[in-house]
């Protein structure tokens, strides 16, 4: 098995002081942070132009070594290989730990510098959208992000049902209609931030407030809607603490207040909130009778379990103010209106 410090001390062998500290600094192979040209001319006390043409010269040196050492050449290609096979394209995460059961403490830098020397494979380095990952040709890079840019469509038009039913499901079909392999499509969409996932394990674009809530009200929107019920407002506080969407703690006044200010948010009962889009209705215990009776007398018990489904009021509750007469009224057959003005 290869050892990855004789692959490293290898492909710098014979290249003077200069170049061999401008490529150990540059790819950060002994630190393990690279340095940037500027950050070097100044050490060095040359410029940025100076410590460019000396890495270039050294890159060029250090592919003659590798391509000459049998033990370097094919741990490269097996990497290659590994990279290969999901599609030409693989986070550079995934490539290092596999390199690294072929060449032990195999790093990323090294694996960076490996790769740059010898053209076996190519980095695309870590930005906005993109995680930093490793792809073999130009036609494997065009065909990842072409396929990332394509599924990022389909599912801004797709929002409401990728999120309730299943990302898994819209991805398997898309898939199909595309005529992709699913291993590779999903080697591609693991390059991308685009794609991300919530503390609940949905999947969707980065982008949407229920897979990143950045907000106390999406927050408070996601956790709502996944639990599927009314809650107080205190245990709403306690659910966004522990779903730990980021590092902020969600203080109980500052949830309580933003409840108040969204139109998304239903207060159902003494501090206790529900989602409008769920059913659950603000307002009196007076004014949800009244809106259940609009559409047709009911016995009490009915009136108690239809306003309950929205409120938490008690049944008591329910039961005192259906039994005003300023606004309600018994039927002879024992169910209960709306009192006509």
């Amino acid at each position: 098995m290869a050892q990855a410090t004789k692959i490293i001390t290898t492909a710098l062998a014979g290249l003077t002081s200069r170049q061999r500290e401008v490529l150990v600094s540059r790819f950060g192979l002994e630190k393990g942070e690279g340095e940037t040209l500027a950050k070097i001319g100044e050490r060095m006390d040359i410029t940025r132009e100076r410590v460019r043409q000396i890495e270039n010269a050294a890159i060029e040196l250090a592919k003659a070594n590798i391509v000459a050492n049998g033990d370097i050449v094919r741990v490269l290609d097996a990497v290659k290989k590994h990279i290969t096979s999901s599609g030409g394209v693989m986070e550079r995460e995934n490539a290092v730990e596999f390199a690294s059961t072929l060449a032990p403490e195999l790093t990323a830098n090294r694996l960076d510098f490996l790769s740059e020397a010898s053209g076996t494979f190519a980095l695309h380095k870590d930005d906005d959208d993109y995680h930093p990952f490793y792809f073999v040709t130009n036609q494997d890079l065009k065909a990842a992000l072409a396929f990332v840019n394509d599924w990022t469509k389909y599912l801004k038009t797709k929002k409401q049902k990728v999120f309730s039913e299943s990302y898994d499901i819209h991805l398997a079909s898309f898939v199909k209609d595309a005529g992709a392999n699913r291993a590779i499509a999903d080697a591609y969409l693991g390059i991308s931030k685009r794609i991300a996932r919530n503390s609940y394990g949905d999947t969707g674009l980065r982008e949407w407030p229920e897979i990143s809530p950045s907000t106390i009200r999406d927050k408070i929107y996601l956790v709502l809607k996944k639990k599927g019920e009314a809650l107080h407002f205190v245990d709403i506080a306690k659910h966004i603490n522990g779903a730990k969407f980021d590092d902020h703690k969600a203080l109980v006044a500052t949830v309580h207040n933003e409840l108040i200010k969204d139109t998304r948010f239903s207060l159902v009962g003494r501090g206790i909130y529900g989602l409008t889009e769920h059913g659950y209705e603000t307002g009196t215990a007076r004014e949800a009778i009244a809106n259940i009776l609009k559409k047709g007398p009911l016995q009490a018990e009915e009136v108690v379990s239809r306003v309950s489904d929205k409120h938490f009021f008690r049944e008591n509750t329910i039961l005192i103010n259906l039994q005003n007469k300023n606004f309600f009224e018994r039927t002879q057959d024992g169910k209960y209106r709306v009192r006509e003005s």
